[in-house]
């Protein structure tokens, strides 16, 4: 009787949990572009300056600078990641002003050290001192005062120029701007003859290395050239969600009532299972502000389909059992510990697979990796553990006694 109760009580408060947490989480799913609309750009990235090379750390900061960009502008929720070696692929999702959003993201990141004039108001900064291409490239470097404060040491290429401004601003603020924004503001305390300096002043060691690495993009600006565009307009985008919602919602019904009708009360537990993992899923993306996308829906049905695979081998090995003569309780144990590793292996080995085009895809292929791994680590837990929990309750609970309960009808089973 007590496992009959846990049974109720485990279902119950599982039912109530989806229920109260499905309409916030269903609304504040993130939708890709292909879902939500917008447009994605694959950009190619070379050196302003002729003999200059693409470096993984200009690369990174430009792809940075570009996110901030699109902040400014508005958007919200950019997608910008760096692919090989001089790629940055961008993806916004429900922009309108796609003209003026990739006018601006065109532009090289732009350093700049400036100095106040007397027109400037308290705080500003306009006459422009020193361009990033001035700098030595990657001559930015975090280091240490005696008092084991974090400063950044850098150097010049024209020292006689760094020194005339060193000498000339002694006391006064050198700011520092990446495009229009003020990163920072130190004081120049002496002149500097031979191209180096240290900015120091109260920073965190994360502060003083994204200070660090900004200088360096600006030592090395890189020009973008769009090598691939995409849009999708709102209304396509909201159709392709409209009718992906239908298609999932009637393969779903179609596949619970097969399980319910072949396999009775387990597949009654398998239904209520894929429902658990479906929401779990859901709530990882909702958790980790995954966006979701066509191929990851794509991935997300592939895994719910191994999840399926995964009952009917339990269960078709379970009813085996009962045709042998066993008894409910024997076939159950049996059945279960004999379909495991089957079960374990097929999905090891697709998210082996999928970790392998995880690290060597990119873009949308690497997203379907990414949501399959996560949808079969799901399906392990509640399709193999959380349905042989919910079914022993059951079975030891003595609420299922006959073969007929499992689809298994009397004159299949063998005489003892």
């Amino acid at each position: 009787m007590k496992r009959i109760v846990s049974f109720i009580v485990v279902v119950l408060i599982s039912v109530g949990i989806m229920a109260w947490s499905s309409p916030g989480l269903l609304n504040n799913l993130k939708l890709g572009l292909d879902l939500k609309g917008g447009f994605e750009i694959l950009y190619q990235a070379q050196p302003l300056e002729k003999g200059q090379k693409v470096s993984k750390e200009s690369l990174v900061q430009t792809a940075r600078s570009l996110e901030s960009r699109i902040n400014a502008l508005g958007t919200s929720e950019p997608e910008v990641t760096t692919e090989g070696t001089d790629r940055i692929r961008v993806r916004l999702a429900g922009v309108k002003n796609e003209a003026e959003v990739r006018a601006q993201l065109k532009k090289p990141a732009v350093l700049t050290f400036r100095s106040a004039t007397d027109k400037d108001k308290e705080g500003t900064y306009s006459k422009i001192e020193l361009r990033g291409n001035e700098f030595v490239e990657n001559g930015a470097k975090v280091s240490f005062n005696q008092l084991n404060q974090p400063m950044i040491d850098i150097k010049v290429k024209d020292k006689a120029k760094f020194a005339e401004i060193t000498k000339r601003l002694i006391g006064k603020p050198l700011a520092i701007y990446l495009d229009e924004e003020l990163l920072s503001a130190p004081t120049v305390q002496q002149e500097l003859t031979d191209g180096s300096a240290q900015i120091t002043g109260s920073y965190t060691l994360d502060e003083a290395n994204k200070l660090r690495d900004t200088i360096n993009l600006g030592a090395l600006p890189l020009n973008l050239t769009e090598k691939y565009t995409q849009s999708v307009g709102a209304s396509l985008g909201q159709m392709s969600l409209n009718q992906t919602i239908q298609a999932g919602l009637v393969g779903s019904v179609i596949i619970l009532l097969f399980m319910i009708f072949m396999y009775r009360v387990p597949g009654l537990i398998a239904s209520f299972c894929l429902i658990v993992h479906t929401w779990a899923v859901l709530l990882i993306f909702y958790w980790g502000h995954f966006v979701l996308t066509l191929p990851g829906i794509a991935a997300f049905v592939l895994g719910i389909g191994m999840a399926v695979d995964a009952n009917i081998i339990t269960y078709e090995r379970i009813k085996e059992e009962i045709r042998t003569g066993k008894s409910i309780r024997s076939a159950v144990i049996a059945g279960s510990k004999s379909s495991f590793r089957t079960v374990m292996d097929a999905n090891i080995t697709t998210i082996i697979a999928a970790a392998v085009m995880f690290a060597l895809g990119t873009g949308a292929v690497r997203g379907f990796a990414l949501v399959l791994m996560v949808d079969i680590v799901v399906s392990i837990i509640t399709n193999i553990f959380f349905s042989r929990f919910l079914l022993n309750l059951l079975v030891k609970g003595d609420a299922v006694k006959k073969p007929r309960a499992f689809g298994v009808k009397e004159g299949e089973i063998s005489e003892l």
